[in-house]
């Protein structure tokens, strides 16, 4: 794995306001969620279950839509969206998908995309 070097910049900004054990409580926190809805992990939701837990508000199904014409997502990537982004919510203590999940799940899903390819390249 490359890790790019530590600049100036980087060692001026502020430490983080979030320590591990905080870090760790808000993972307790979304597992207990995830438990409470009885349905098991966001990772392993079905269609049913997903549908019912992780619809998204209409303007973060707007951008999903959007973003699954344009990437061309595939159903599974699409679904794997959906759950990326029910779990951000749950560690934002967050009842419903809102359009601001979606895009961070969208976002993460273009960092793995190249990490993913970076490795076929290694591979």
């Amino acid at each position: 794995m490359d890790v790019p070097p530590v600049t100036p910049a980087d060692l001026s900004l502020p430490p983080p306001i979030e320590g591990t054990a905080e870090a760790a409580a808000r993972v307790r926190r979304a597992r207990d969620a995830q438990a409470e809805r009885g349905a098991g992990l966001n990772a392993a939701l079905d269609l049913q279950a997903l549908e019912r837990l992780a619809t998204p508000d209409a303007p973060g199904a707007a951008l999903l839509s959007q973003a699954a014409e344009s990437q061309a997502l595939s159903a599974r990537a699409y679904h794997r969206t959906l759950k990326v982004a029910r779990t951000i919510a749950d560690l934002e203590g967050e009842g419903g998908v809102r359009r601001i999940h979606i895009a961070e799940a969208l976002s993460l899903k273009r960092r793995w995309a190249g990490a993913e390819q970076g490795f076929a390249k290694v591979s």
